[in-house]
């Protein structure tokens, strides 16, 4: 099927981090990735309530604009504690600048206010929901993966973007900041959707 989409594909993304990290995992496919960053294309506003439905307002914006296949995921953490929170506004608890230091403090500082200092307390669930969407509008298709774990206070390790740094996943001892890109990549919310993509497309 793979072949269906054409050798070019559309990352629907302006983060150069993710764009990069999506790009890594798009490689068994051999396509040709170009971030809609590349291309200039407007950053449609994301409405939606849910992952599912920014994801697809981003897949179909960069579709329509390119004439090209386009990818998009939303994505973001979760934070039971919080009833769910930030959720989809992850990014915007960064600010315009886009400022994932100030992010962390917001969360954690939220969490004290609740008293979650119990690793019971701070448990979390990154989650991520692909949209891939062809030229054709009525043609699109959805993928999610999600990770458990709990979030730390300070944030470690300076590798991964966003909220990386104070994620440590079930089952091991350091964070996503802290992961070489090769293990973060074969366990991560993001990895998880991307293989069930993967499946799709191969």
């Amino acid at each position: 099927m793979a072949a269906s989409i054409g050798s070019k594909l559309v990352i629907a993304s302006h983060n150069p981090g993710k764009v990069a990290e999506m790009a890594e995992l798009l490689r068994p496919l051999r396509l040709e990735a170009i971030s809609a960053g590349e291309l200039r294309l407007p950053e449609p506003d994301e409405t939606g309530s849910t992952f599912a439905e920014n994801a697809l307002i981003k897949a179909k914006a960069a579709a329509s604009s390119s004439g090209l296949p386009a990818l998009a995921d939303d994505s973001g953490l979760e934070v039971l504690t919080l009833d769910r929170e930030p959720g989809v506004y992850s990014a915007r608890w960064a600010g315009p600048a886009k400022d994932f230091s100030r992010a962390m403090r917001n969360v954690e500082e939220k969490l004290a206010a609740r008293g979650a200092f119990e690793p019971a307390q701070r448990r979390a669930e990154f989650v991520c929901v692909l949209s891939l969407c062809l030229p054709d509008p009525s043609r699109h298709h959805e993928f999610e993966g999600r990770v458990s774990g709990r979030l730390v206070w300070p944030p470690r390790g300076h590798k991964g973007f966003g909220y990386d740094p104070m994620f440590q996943p079930d089952g091991h001892e350091v964070t996503f900041g802290e992961m070489e890109p090769d293990q973060k990549h074969a366990m991560s919310h993001r990895a998880r959707a991307f293989r069930r993509l993967l499946e799709f497309l191969q």
